[in-house]
């Protein structure tokens, strides 16, 4: 009773809360269109020799379901951690980190093993 619309009829009240709705909904989905269009689109990039040998040994090893691309460059802070580039291709060993943590993912950059932020991979 003590809010402005405390005293307005509950027809009038339950169509201002549906207006509100869907207001609230329509700008939700123009959020989500502009959301779309300026994220980028994965990454795809074609692969040097020596890359290709990496990701054939990649696969040989772990199997391609556990294959990764870089989806932006990684410069890697802690110990162990990865210092990856931009579309470089990794092989998934575990999904959490020595504490249990799910964002950082152990990989295999086809040499040196490290962790990684799993937000910064993509299946390949």
């Amino acid at each position: 009773s003590q809010m402005p619309h405390g005293r307005m009829p509950l027809p009038s009240f339950w169509k201002m809360v549906e207006d509100t709705l869907q207001q609230s909904g329509a700008q939700l989905r123009t959020f989500c269109q502009t959301f779309q269009t300026v994220t980028p689109s994965p990454v795809t990039q074609t692969l040097n020799p020596a890359e290709e040998q990496k990701v054939l040994s990649l696969v040989s090893k772990h199997g391609p379901d556990k294959l990764y691309q870089v989806t932006s460059n990684i410069s890697g802070s802690k110990d162990l951690d990865l210092t990856l580039q931009r579309g470089q291709i990794v092989a998934l060993l575990q999904s959490v980190d020595t504490k249990g943590n799910m964002s950082r993912w152990l990989v295999d950059a086809g040499g040196p093993r490290g962790f990684v932020p799993a937000g910064k991979l993509q299946p390949y």
